[in-house]
């Protein structure tokens, strides 16, 4: 079993503030987590945005697609009432290195931005490969990030079909397998983890936690990391 396994807060820590703003990652770094989960979309004018839904429907005071709306536009939106959409480069610079940020790719075309954010923050901001991992369900947006630039780590995520995750990870060298947790046993774990770190979602109430970590996961996404 391992010893430490990594506190990830998903979407910033979505148990206690609104998902992925600024204010929900500021207090998941309060919270001391080894990790933010988080997810983006590529808007209209080009820029990478934190929010995970296709629409703009359910958490703010706009309507529509998130990529039809540039980001002037999606800025005077509120989020909840009270927050605001942030970049992918705020969120960068307010995590400032002090843990891992798993940046999951939700829309298309969102692949080409990543990297050329992260390789902008490796080179001129003294990041490493490492402080990153790039995660998607959809398995042509990783395939893109491992053509651009193999050095990024990879996590696929699967809610489905975990042979079919790994067989697909093997041809992208991913690192991680992100799986439900409910399709989670110990001698899959074991199994898994003879080639990959396997990270857990999305976990929050106590029983299920205990069973998760008695699993010996590599990391476990909450979003209530704090329980953990």
């Amino acid at each position: 079993m391992n010893s430490k396994i990594l506190k990830i807060g998903h979407r910033g820590v979505k148990g206690h503030v609104t998902e992925n703003t600024l204010e929900s990652i500021r207090r998941a770094l309060e919270l001391g987590v080894d990790g933010i989960e988080i997810d983006v979309h590529l808007c209209a004018s080009g820029e990478l945005v934190v929010f995970h839904d296709l629409t703009l429907n359910r958490l703010t005071d706009g309507s529509g697609e998130v990529s039809s709306h540039t980001l002037k536009e999606l800025k005077r939106l509120k989020v909840k009432g009270r927050y605001q959409i942030p970049t992918l480069a705020q969120v960068l610079l307010l995590i400032d290195k002090k843990c891992l940020v798993n940046i999951e790719l939700k829309g298309q075309n969102t692949a080409k931005e990543a990297c050329r954010l992260i390789d902008f923050y490796v080179e001129k901001k003294g990041w490493e490969y490492q402080n990153f991992i790039v995660s998607s369900f959809q398995s042509s947006l990783l395939e893109t990030v491992f053509k651009i630039n193999d050095k990024i780590p990879l996590g696929v995520i699967t809610d489905t079909d975990l042979d079919k995750a790994v067989a697909f990870a093997k041809t992208v060298n991913a690192g991680s397998i992100h799986a439900d947790f409910t399709m989670l046993t110990e001698e899959n774990v074991q199994e898994l983890q003879k080639n990959f770190k396997v990270f857990a979602y999305t976990v929050n109430n106590l029983k299920p936690l205990d069973r998760v970590k008695a699993y010996g996961v590599d990391a476990i996404i909450s979003d209530y990391p704090d329980r953990i």
